[in-house]
């Protein structure tokens, strides 16, 4: 008797051509596939790694009046200082290393202004970091002294190794920058920011309920309008939010003081500015980032296209909205808003306007206290107006009124030390 066994008969032999091509293709994904794990877990990976770096820049023209560099020397000195480190790199050895920089204090000295700038490269972790030191120094260095951008003394470069974690929280505690792409069209049609888009906007809340925004300025400071108070000036009443929906809040915070401006008086709407103070301080993240101030002497010129963003209603007598809102507006002159038509004599110091003369696009009830902000060059952002006041929402004629900051900026120096 003859038992069958289990296995192939002899037409099974010969594979077929279509089972040999797909055999070969499994066998080569295998091999691919053990190559890429391979490759992921033992070849080294770069790595995001932060120097900080100093030079001093001399020889600095003064304000005639202040006797202070002015208000776009400084702002332009920052500027200039990360343009001239970004071109020394980006023409060098190391271009296909390095990232960007970010000039993140610029200290008056006696002979000149001290310049501390983090630079941020990305390395295969093969090499020593004390090596990659000495290369960025030198090459700092080097073509620092040979640089007609800035008057740069050469024997005052530095260069030190920062550890991650603390040259990513110096960055990010860098004002004005934000990660987001600009995509702004309004606020009363209902468009949302996005994500960290506005990461110095907060919610001043009592009872967990929205009443007004306000602008992050340091990690325990913001700054938001003083109407906001005039029915309630108790701090321990109050809190703040963080996040670009007011719930689920991303963040929140107790309000520790508040602080009026000491002449404003309701229902008058000159001196509308108040800062307020919180605690526990918060962490600076791609979500939640301070605002630049600009200087006492800046000027934002008519026509000038800024930004403002609020939790506020989408019509006049509408509620706040649970999410973050943007819109897209323009300075006008006092020129144009003191007209009989438009505010007339209502616009006083320390006050403009912007938006449209047609109306539409506006703040609106809830975005009061809320920041009005321009974009100056590198992509960074400065606070140049409060939401203060306005006839209804998006009236023809009747558009935003704003406080002024700069007016109020040695203020704002005065009580908070910013």
């Amino acid at each position: 008797m003859m038992y069958r066994a289990v296995g192939f008969g002899s037409r099974s032999r010969d594979l077929k051509p279509w089972m040999v091509a797909v055999l070969v293709v499994l066998l080569l994904t295998v091999v691919a596939v053990a190559i890429g794990l391979l490759v992921h877990f033992l070849v080294p990976r770069p790595t995001m790694e932060y120097y900080h770096g100093t030079f001093k820049i001399s020889d600095l023209r003064v304000n005639s009046d202040s006797g202070q560099s002015s208000t776009y020397q400084l702002k332009d000195l920052r500027e200039m200082s990360e343009n001239l480190v970004d071109e020394i790199f980006i023409d060098s050895a190391l271009n296909k290393h390095y990232i960007k920089n970010r000039v993140v204090r610029l200290t008056p000295e006696e002979d000149g202004m001290k310049a501390d700038v983090i630079m941020v490269f990305q390395f295969p972790s093969t090499e020593q970091r004390v090596v990659k030191e000495k290369k960025i120094y030198s090459i700092l260095n080097q073509k620092i002294r040979n640089t007609r951008a800035l008057p740069i003394n050469a024997s005052s470069v530095q260069v030190n190794a920062m550890s991650s974690s603390t040259g990513k929280l110096t960055v990010q505690a860098c004002c004005g920058k934000r990660v987001v792409p600009l995509i702004v069209n309004r606020i009363m049609s209902g468009d949302v920011a996005a994500k960290a888009a506005w990461p110095w906007q907060a919610s001043l809340q009592r009872n967990n309920i929205h009443q007004c925004g306000a602008t992050l300025i340091s990690n325990t400071w913001l700054v938001t309008a003083a109407h906001c108070f005039k029915n309630n000036g108790n701090p321990h009443q109050w809190t703040v939010s963080f996040g670009t929906t007011i719930n689920p809040p991303l963040m929140r915070r107790n309000i520790k003081r508040i602080i009026v401006h000491e002449r404003y008086r309701s229902p008058a709407r000159e001196y509308d500015i108040a800062v307020v103070q919180f605690s526990p301080r918060v962490t600076f993240s791609d979500d939640i980032r301070r605002i630049c101030l600009p200087e006492a002497h800046a000027s934002f010129q008519p026509n000038l296209t800024v930004y403002i963003t609020g939790f506020g209603a989408l019509y006049y007598g509408g509620e706040s909205q649970n999410d973050l809102r943007e819109a897209k507006v323009k300075i006008i002159s006092n020129d144009v808003c003191k007209q009989p038509q438009v505010y007339g004599n209502d616009i006083k110091f320390g006050m403009f306007c912007a938006g449209y003369l047609e109306g539409i696009y506006d703040a609106c009830r809830g975005d009061s206290g809320g920041p009005l902000v321009a974009k100056g060059l590198k992509d960074t952002w400065y606070l140049i107006g409060i939401v203060s006041w306005g006839d209804n929402c998006g009236q023809k004629n009747k558009p935003g009124v704003y406080t002024q900051v700069t007016y109020y900026r040695k203020w704002i120096a005065s009580k908070t030390g910013l």
